[in-house]
């Protein structure tokens, strides 16, 4: 799968779990480390593991598997990293501190909201 397909895959994937302010962010111009971040956030711990365990268990599925995560129960920023795609679930506090936005502001953003994915077949 291609990163940008990937990076979608698992923008939609997040969305169907509610993740909050859900961002795409294109790197490849950037970086060489990889070619998108996919940030949301999210208000709890169920809701974070629910998020985690639904990317896990769809793309493994399309046997896409994660190649390090990092982030436990509990833990105000969980990271998947699927080496051309990075995946950050942030709590609202966390990702205000980081700034990955600010950090990275040179990226080309995508906003994902309900009018992204209102057709399925989109």
């Amino acid at each position: 799968m291609e990163s940008q397909e990937l990076a979608r895959r698992i923008a939609r994937l997040i969305w169907e779990k509610k993740g909050a302010d859900l961002v795409i962010m294109d790197l490849r111009k950037l970086t060489s480390v990889t070619d998108f971040f996919v940030l949301c956030t999210v208000d709890s711990d169920p809701q974070a593991r629910a998020v985690m365990d639904h990317l896990s268990e769809q793309l493994l599925t399309e046997a896409v598997k994660p190649w390090h995560v990092e982030g436990t129960t509990g833990s105000k920023w969980l990271l998947l990293d699927f080496v051309d795609v990075v995946v950050h679930i942030f709590r609202p506090d966390a990702r205000s501190f980081y700034g990955l936005e600010r950090l990275w502001g040179d990226a080309v953003f995508e906003e994902v909201n309900d009018q992204s994915y209102a057709h399925p077949e989109s």
